[in-house]
């Protein structure tokens, strides 16, 4: 294997999107996205975070009590961002089921409902100089938030975490990337 600096990835930028399920998903990393998308602007300076989390029963042999085989009985794949920006879509996004809508005297209302199914297509885009990373998630839902904090010193901010469920075509995402490294040792 080559050490290769320029094949090293960092995530200086980016941005997270939402749009209904059933939104045309990109098919390809630089493309605009369908106009049904909303962006949800800035995250903390952790950025988007994959997660997975697999669980494996491991099958021990009478002899020597070793690990013969492993079978995965689950994986779970999750994205999780910190919103920063207060706006409607975030706190939608943040409160499922709940809405944003004015009052009597033309300001702007939240009526938080109960945590409730919402399941919608999730974009991420991942910008490293030139070169653009996108994750399409066709099947995700927020299903655990964070700590809101409202005190002096601190931004008001919107921990979510995103799960994937597969799609119609069984998958749990999409990635696709402007990066010629991917290709490099793939037949």
């Amino acid at each position: 294997m080559t050490l290769t600096a320029s094949e090293v990835r960092v995530a200086i930028t980016g941005e997270l999107f939402s749009a209904p399920q059933g939104s045309t998903m990109p098919a390809d990393a630089t493309t605009a996205l369908d106009a049904a998308f909303i962006g949800h602007g800035y995250t903390d300076e952790n950025g988007v975070a994959e997660n997975w989390d697999d669980s494996v029963d491991n099958k021990v042999a009478w002899q020597n009590a070793t690990i013969v085989r492993a079978s995965r009985t689950e994986s779970l794949a999750t994205f999780r961002a910190t919103l920063l920006q207060t706006r409607g879509s975030n706190l939608e996004l943040f409160y499922p089921g709940s809405s944003v809508s004015t009052n009597a005297t033309d300001e702007w209302k939240l009526e938080v409902v109960p945590a409730q199914a919402d399941p919608r297509s999730f974009v991420i885009n991942i910008v490293d100089g030139a070169i653009v990373t996108r994750i399409a998630i066709g099947n995700g839902e927020v299903t655990e938030r964070g700590e809101v904090p409202h005190r002096n010193g601190d931004v008001t901010a919107y921990p979510i975490t995103i799960t994937c469920y597969p799609d119609d075509a069984g998958l749990l995402f999409t990635k696709y990337s402007t990066d010629a490294a991917w290709g490099i040792d793939i037949a």
